[in-house]
């Protein structure tokens, strides 16, 4: 990928290109699924987190979970979780815009002080669009979307995934992009675009 390929896919619809990594362990929990689909999700999640070099751990000595997931039919269901308010600022408002624009997908993050990802709160509604897809495919996917802080419009036209002998995957350059984002080496957050031009460097 070339450093303005890179640059895109952290470049936000205003124009502001913000780039975010995990600096804590991540602890996933699900909600709103069967025990197959929850083995499904946390194996997504431990495979994108072994490709990053980055740790899974049992809980979040400050917050228990750090990576929540939610599963659900309709948006409206979410006012009726108990504290949901309380972990992502204006619920109400946010479920009624997700409900006219038809959205089936939502992501909350939460920062550290010095701009990694601290938390993230992922919402899933199964439309019939959704409905469709493997479990394997909608975990992987959402997988991808959580380990780093994408911009608003990365995936729109182009899935993270690839299909590879009828098995999905990661696609190569994404894949490559994550492992390059969690060298050492790189900053748990930018602001600068030219932070895009040191991850091609170790990409190549």
């Amino acid at each position: 990928m070339t450093s303005d390929e890179i640059a895109a896919l952290f470049t936000r619809s205003s124009g502001d290109y913000v780039f975010a990594r995990w600096s804590r362990p991540i602890v996933p929990v699900v909600f709103g699924t069967d025990d197959a689909t929850l083995a499904t999700v946390k194996g997504a999640v431990e495979a994108v987190v072994t490709l990053a070099g980055h740790k899974m751990a049992e809980t979040d000595p400050e917050q228990g979970a750090n990576l929540m997931i939610f599963f659900f039919r309709e948006w409206r269901e979410l006012l009726d979780v108990p504290d949901l308010d309380r972990l992502v600022e204006g619920l109400e408002g946010r479920v009624a815009r997700l409900e006219a624009e038809g959205a089936n997908q939502y992501r909350h993050f939460r920062f550290e002080e010095t701009g990694a990802i601290r938390a993230c709160i992922a919402f899933i509604r199964m439309d019939d669009s959704l409905q469709e897809m493997p479990a394997e495919t909608i975990a992987l996917s959402l997988a991808a979307q959580v380990v780093l802080l994408w911009s608003d419009t990365a995936f729109r036209e182009q899935s993270p995934l690839a299909l590879v002998r009828e098995t999905v995957v990661f696609r190569p350059d994404i894949g490559g992009l994550i492992r390059a984002a969690y060298d050492p080496v790189m900053p748990d957050a930018a602001q600068d675009p030219s932070h895009a031009m040191r991850l091609a460097a170790r990409m190549a």
